[in-house]
């Protein structure tokens, strides 16, 4: 399902499928409205328990608006565009070449490369058949830009492409409907597990074999690939869907002005990072903002920073084993991710406030103390989502201006420059030859490309082809930058796991470790012992 409005959170809910059995598995779910993000966010407690209408918890996996790190590197090659596109219409004339910085790969999508079906429908040789696609979409403004994703698209086929919207209920609504045998041609999952519990009965097509995958490695990372690629009833990994577009999560927040002023340089290596925190420190202040506190998904934050910190310190394949299970949380490459959080995290100096508050201090209050004058504290890793908070928390505030971010840096050049991210994925359901032709377009940067262009956030695009200029702030534009300039990437690891494990042990034992009533040994045996209520 697709992430809501700028602000939105995400809750976690279990999925009652046929024949009675409920599957505990982290699906996420759209909810909340613009007023209703004030902090702290109050949510049920994480489900451990199969229960359908168990209620769910903010996590940070959707949030939508698009802000993320940055290089310096980005910034240099890509400078007219990232300076001149935000306020004038210089942006227009500089998109190749912005494009070409951060994807190397200018180009315009040729139809007949990405499908036969997509070919034939743009030669109008479909004219007149429909569609049925669902979403998970409430928000007004979302709703209207994803309508217009397939304006041009409908113009030029004939094909009607009929959305139908399944409210804050559209997982229990796609669950009815499968069920049914009335589900729709298509359907749009907010993460890789919602959609895995249908792949695994069967119900989802191989998309390998509809969509010419010459052109999904021209268009995506490979990691795109690699986390929509789903075992089907057989245990046959299968390309299960596709992302249209995603959000970033790898940033590093910061107030801006007031660390020009005072001299500091964006880190691009972790050396870096390390002498930028000790510099701080030894000018009197404290590097991090810090706080986990969220009602009862107290604990998500710290999740978000493991899994950065395992991108960074191990194998794609042990994130990946690990995030399925095979990996324990009490394996060595585990707890070595967790040592490099406990030494930011347990270090007073590091922390405004102290270890002390980490559990009490909620996430949307955290990043304040940056925009005191002067700042108490400098640094907040954060999804895109939070700059609302920024803005709610101390009025005036202007991206770009008062806050900007960068891309957490690497930590061992093995791993190159891998990203987290989350975002929609669409699966195919019914296939027909006009269901095809719409599964194939939405691999292609036009299906995002007037989301983009109407601007106000909600979607960053995952296309290699994807053009700079279409993004009408500078903070989006340099999220889509990291984006394309990443080696690797990979989903939200909590929102990969079961729902017992990613929203609730691992929850349980982050929150018990930062408080200090466990020892890391015994935090990671807790985050391990959700496994055993999915795995018998």
């Amino acid at each position: 399902m697709s992430k809501e409005s700028k602000l939105k959170l995400n809750r976690r809910k279990f999925v009652t499928l046929t024949g009675g059995a409920v599957i505990a598995s982290g699906i996420l779910a759209a909810c909340g409205d613009a007023t209703n993000t004030t902090a702290p966010a109050t949510t049920a407690p994480a489900a451990t328990t199969a229960a359908a209408t168990t209620a769910a918890a903010a996590t940070t996996a959707a949030a939508t608006t698009a802000a993320a790190a940055t290089t310096a590197a980005a910034a240099t090659t890509a400078a007219t565009a990232t300076t001149a596109a935000a306020t004038t219409s210089a942006a227009a004339t500089t998109s190749a070449a912005a494009t070409t910085a951060a994807s190397g790969q200018a180009f315009q999508t040729d139809f007949n490369a990405v499908g036969q079906e997509l070919a034939d429908a743009m030669a109008g040789k479909l004219k007149g058949k429909t569609v049925t696609l669902i979403h998970g979409i409430t928000a007004a403004d979302e709703v209207t830009k994803f309508t217009k994703c397939f304006d041009d698209f409908q113009a030029k086929t004939g094909i009607t492409v009929k959305l139908n919207a399944g409210g804050n209920d559209a997982l229990t609504v796609i669950a009815t409907k499968v069920s049914a045998g009335t589900i729709d041609d298509i359907v749009n999952f907010p993460q890789p597990g919602s959609l895995g519990l249908y792949t695994q009965q069967g119900k989802v097509k191989d998309l390998s074999t509809i969509i010419n995958q010459d052109w999904m490695k021209k268009v995506y990372n490979q990691g795109f690939i690699d986390t929509a690629t789903l075992p089907d009833q057989n245990g046959k990994k299968i390309l299960a869907g596709v992302f249209q577009r995603i959000n970033f999560k790898s940033a590093v927040w910061y107030p801006k002005k007031a660390f020009d002023a005072a001299g500091y340089k964006v880190p691009t290596t972790w050396d870096e990072q390390q002498a930028l925190m000790d510099q701080i420190v030894k000018d009197g202040d404290t590097p991090w903002c810090l706080g986990i506190e969220s009602g009862g998904a107290t604990g998500w934050p710290a999740t978000d920073w493991l899994e950065d910190l395992m991108l960074r310190t191990t194998s794609l394949e042990n994130y990946d084993k690990w995030t399925t299970g095979v990996m324990p949380f009490t394996d060595p490459v585990v707890k070595n991710a967790m040592q490099k959080m406990t030494d930011i995290f347990f270090n007073d100096k590091y922390v405004y406030g102290g270890r002390k508050t980490i559990v009490t201090t909620n996430f949307g209050n955290a990043g304040t103390p940056m925009f005191q004058n002067p700042p108490k504290a400098w640094l907040l890793k954060q999804g895109n989502f939070i700059t609302t908070f920024f803005e709610q928390n101390t009025p005036g505030l202007k991206g770009g201006v008062d806050y900007d971010f960068y891309y957490l840096p690497p930590i061992d050049p093995q791993y190159g420059k891998p990203v987290l991210f989350a975002g929609d994925l669409f699966g195919l359901f019914n296939d027909k030859p006009e269901s095809r032709a719409v599964i194939q377009f939405l691999t292609t940067y036009e299906s995002i490309q007037p989301w983009i262009k109407a601007g106000g956030g909600g979607a960053i695009s995952p296309h290699k082809n994807a053009n700079l200029a279409d993004y009408t702030t500078d903070l989006d534009r340099k999220t889509a930058q990291s984006i394309l300039q990443a080696t690797s990437a990979r989903f939200d690891g909590s929102d990969l796991m079961p729902a017992a494990v990613g929203s609730g042990s691992e929850w349980k034992g982050m929150t018990d470790y930062f408080s200090g009533t466990a020892n890391l040994d015994q935090a990671l045996a807790t985050m391990q012992a959700g496994w055993n209520n999915v795995k018998k």
